[in-house]
């Protein structure tokens, strides 16, 4: 059955709320990058490529329902943050946004009695637990670190196995 408009038209700003993750955990990537911590960098690369991967399904589904992808313009991500603790708390906050509009589409596609989609966004649904859960992770640990260095050393070796 062909994807309602009002449904294609929701599902397509949340394939680009996830162009976006994507595009903005690669800024946050540089910036760590530039503060010489490969192993956040390379966190924050391997958060993007998820980001991606997770466009791709709403991509995808969108055509397995009849529906086309319509790409927007992205405004610019931040590209500095006041600190690494700074930085992973304005990607836990983000993810917390990711999470409430996922959960707003689920209730639309319940409103609209959208079955296929209601059940295409459970994996989402359940994604997001896991998204928040991780970036609360390393941001509790951030605090817990303080200004220690050595800390902040073992937490980047750490963040570098992240496959």
């Amino acid at each position: 059955m062909k994807i309602s408009k009002k449904m294609e038209d929701t599902n397509n700003r949340q394939m680009n709320e996830e162009l976006f993750s994507e595009y903005l955990y690669l800024s946050m990537s540089a910036y760590f990058e530039a503060q010489n911590l490969k192993g956040f960098a390379h966190w924050m690369r391997k958060q993007a490529d998820e980001e991606r991967e997770h466009a791709m399904r709403f991509y995808n589904y969108l055509f397995d329902r009849d529906g086309t992808a319509v790409f927007e313009a992205m405004k610019k991500p931040d590209a500095k943050w006041a600190s690494p603790l700074a930085a992973f708390q304005a990607a836990y906050k983000h993810e917390q946004y990711i999470t409430d509009r996922i959960h707003k589409l689920h209730d639309l596609a319940m409103r609209e009695g959208d079955k296929a989609t209601m059940s295409m966004l459970k994996w989402f649904i359940d994604e997001q637990v896991e998204e928040e859960a991780s970036a609360l992770e390393i941001v509790q640990k951030l605090k817990a670190i303080g200004k220690s260095v050595n800390g902040l050393m073992y937490l980047n070796k750490a963040l570098a196995k992240r496959e």
